[in-house]
């Protein structure tokens, strides 16, 4: 990976064209805005582990494009079909093992294997199997942004009949949800942005979000550079925040639902939901489809990823100076999850999913109606 400085829009967190793919490096935002160039599915990997390109959405996209420049950049390959399909499917399973609690990203790679085996079992050249992984990876990275755009029109409508005063409202989000974390305009984050559009949004406000900072770092930075009215808390003032009055509605995103609609997402985001019920506020979860894993039937099944020590102990999530003391045992898990019984409803790009009384979710059947629709 080549470090590259480049005047591109700020908040491109992906910018592609066939055979090159450059990802913004969030680990230095907001002070500096550097592009790493990546030209294969090792820097690919990379990029994902340490946190170069993150949230769910935009780690799935960048997974399939970084192994997109490397098949396009590849050159001659003397193997039949199914060898190219075989070279594929062992980069995605490599791929996948960057970041386990990400559905997004084993989501991403099984519908690219069903891609790959197709060509592969259709054609008689390698280069076919290679051009149509090419061509479906590009398609996934349109389909993130329309997605998208399509969660954040039906959250803010969603929002404005929940409300008692629809024109001004007040939201709360935990870590980055934005163009940042997606292909483009976000999720939890697209939401306020559309709110924001509609001229309805009164005040966003966003955690710092402990111990890596990215509400601090990158949604604060995406509000300010959007002119979107808001407010940055530390993630322990949320609870006096809706004490105050001051919030109408906690919108976060997700890294995986369950079927009954558990959700991991960054740690923290528990704490939100019970401090949000015990204040009578709704809370939201804002998500596309291919963040619901319905073949796991609950949060307990969800792996929960565990970040390195040094992401507390160090100032700047771990890239600063020593703050903790030297010997500390640390306990840093990436997510926590959050139960069906305390989420009001999740947002999706084909409509917003309720509970109608029940204690959770029935995401299967909503999936299956949607489906059928098309």
């Amino acid at each position: 990976m080549a470090n590259e400085v480049e005047q591109v829009n700020s908040l491109q967190s992906i910018c592609y064209t066939r055979g090159s793919l450059k990802l913004l490096d969030q680990r230095k935002l907001p002070l500096e805005t550097i592009y790493l160039d990546i030209a294969d599915s090792k820097d690919g990997w990379v990029a994902i582990k340490d946190m170069v390109v993150r949230g769910a959405p935009a780690i799935a996209i960048a997974a399939a494009l970084s192994l997109a420049v490397e098949v396009s950049n590849l050159g001659a390959f003397s193997g039949m079909p199914k060898d190219a399909a075989s070279f594929l499917s062992d980069k995605l399973d490599y791929l996948v093992s960057s970041r386990p609690t990400a559905v997004n990203l084993s989501d991403a790679a099984t519908k690219l294997k069903e891609v790959v085996h197709k060509a592969a079992a259709a054609s008689s050249e390698a280069q076919n199997v290679f051009q149509a992984y090419v061509e479906a990876a590009e398609v996934m990275l349109e389909d993130d942004v329309a997605s998208n755009k399509a969660i954040g029109h039906y959250g803010a409508s969603f929002l404005q009949k929940q409300q008692s005063d629809p024109k001004n409202i007040s939201v709360l989000t935990h870590c980055n949800t934005g163009s940042l974390a997606t292909a483009g305009y976000g999720t939890a984050l697209g939401v306020i942005r559309a709110l924001h559009e509609k001229g309805v949004l009164e005040r966003a406000y966003c955690t710092e979000t402990r111990p890596f900072n990215q509400g601090s770092r990158l949604t604060a930075f995406e509000l300010v550079h959007e002119n979107i009215p808001a407010t940055l808390i530390a993630d322990s003032a949320a609870a006096a925040l809706m004490k105050a009055g001051q919030v109408k509605a906690v919108i976060v995103g997700a890294d995986r639902v369950a079927a009954n609609g558990d959700t991991a997402n960054k740690i923290g985001t528990y704490s939100l939901a019970i401090s949000a019920m015990h204040h009578g506020i709704p809370f939201y979860v804002a998500a596309p489809l291919t963040s619901i894993d319905l073949s796991l039937s609950s949060g307990e099944e969800i792996v929960i990823e565990e970040r390195s020590a040094k992401e507390l102990l160090h100032a700047r999530g771990g890239l600063g100076e020593q703050v903790a003391a030297s010997g500390i045992s640390v306990w840093n898990p990436a997510f926590d999850v959050t139960p069906a019984t305390v989420i009001s409803g999740i947002i999706t790009e084909k409509g917003v999913i309720t509970k109608d009384g029940a204690d959770s979710f029935d995401i299967k059947s909503f999936a299956e109606k949607v489906s059928s629709n098309h």
